[in-house]
Protein backbone atom coordinates (compact mmCIF):
# COMPACT_ATOMS: atom_id res chain seq x y z
CA UNK A 1 0.00 0.00 0.00
CA UNK A 2 1.31 3.38 -0.82
CA UNK A 3 2.02 5.92 1.65
CA UNK A 4 -0.71 8.10 0.68
CA UNK A 5 -3.09 5.25 0.79
CA UNK A 6 -1.92 4.71 4.20
CA UNK A 7 -2.26 8.31 5.44
CA UNK A 8 -5.73 7.89 4.41
CA UNK A 9 -6.85 4.75 5.76
CA UNK A 10 -5.45 6.37 9.10
CA UNK A 11 -7.76 9.64 8.87
CA UNK A 12 -10.66 7.20 7.84
CA UNK A 13 -9.86 4.84 10.84
CA UNK A 14 -9.88 7.62 13.31
CA UNK A 15 -12.67 8.75 11.98
CA UNK A 16 -14.53 5.72 12.21
CA UNK A 17 -12.77 5.52 15.96
CA UNK A 18 -13.91 8.94 17.18
CA UNK A 19 -17.73 8.51 15.51
CA UNK A 20 -17.13 11.87 13.55
CA UNK A 21 -17.80 12.66 10.06
CA UNK A 22 -14.98 14.22 7.56
CA UNK A 23 -17.26 17.22 7.72
CA UNK A 24 -16.51 17.64 11.66
CA UNK A 25 -13.27 16.58 11.18
CA UNK A 26 -12.76 19.67 8.37
CA UNK A 27 -14.33 21.80 10.79
CA UNK A 28 -12.36 21.13 13.59
CA UNK A 29 -9.06 21.14 12.52
CA UNK A 30 -9.62 23.98 10.32
CA UNK A 31 -8.61 22.24 7.19
CA UNK A 32 -10.94 22.81 3.96
CA UNK A 33 -13.40 19.75 3.30
CA UNK A 34 -11.93 20.12 0.01
CA UNK A 35 -8.48 19.30 0.77
CA UNK A 36 -9.03 16.81 3.53
CA UNK A 37 -11.16 14.95 0.50
CA UNK A 38 -8.09 14.90 -1.66
CA UNK A 39 -6.33 13.38 1.08
CA UNK A 40 -8.73 10.62 1.37
CA UNK A 41 -9.05 9.81 -2.38
CA UNK A 42 -5.54 9.75 -2.89
CA UNK A 43 -5.83 12.62 -5.34
CA UNK A 44 -3.08 14.65 -3.11
CA UNK A 45 0.21 12.87 -2.99
CA UNK A 46 2.13 13.89 -0.47
CA UNK A 47 0.01 16.01 2.00
CA UNK A 48 2.22 18.49 3.93
CA UNK A 49 3.03 17.95 7.39
CA UNK A 50 1.71 21.36 8.62
CA UNK A 51 -1.95 19.71 7.47
CA UNK A 52 -1.27 16.60 8.64
CA UNK A 53 -0.36 18.55 12.37
CA UNK A 54 -3.93 20.54 11.64
CA UNK A 55 -5.81 16.98 11.25
CA UNK A 56 -4.28 16.00 14.83
CA UNK A 57 -5.40 18.69 16.38
CA UNK A 58 -9.12 18.47 15.22
CA UNK A 59 -8.54 14.33 16.48
CA UNK A 60 -6.85 15.95 20.03
CA UNK A 61 -3.98 13.79 19.16
CA UNK A 62 0.00 14.33 18.58
CA UNK A 63 1.94 13.82 15.34
CA UNK A 64 3.66 11.10 16.75
CA UNK A 65 -0.29 9.05 17.64
CA UNK A 66 -0.91 9.71 14.28
CA UNK A 67 2.22 7.95 12.74
CA UNK A 68 2.05 5.37 15.67
CA UNK A 69 0.93 2.38 14.19
CA UNK A 70 2.45 -0.81 12.42
CA UNK A 71 1.48 -0.36 8.54
CA UNK A 72 2.68 3.32 9.13
CA UNK A 73 6.23 2.58 11.41
CA UNK A 74 7.12 0.46 7.90
CA UNK A 75 7.18 3.37 5.73
CA UNK A 76 10.88 3.77 4.92
CA UNK A 77 12.55 6.76 3.89
CA UNK A 78 13.42 7.65 0.72
CA UNK A 79 17.35 7.99 0.35
CA UNK A 80 18.08 11.83 -0.19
Amino acid sequence: MKEQQLIAKRIKDLCWEADISYYSLSYRSAVPITTLMHILDCSTKNPGIFTIMKICNGFGITLIDFFDTEELRGIEQEPE
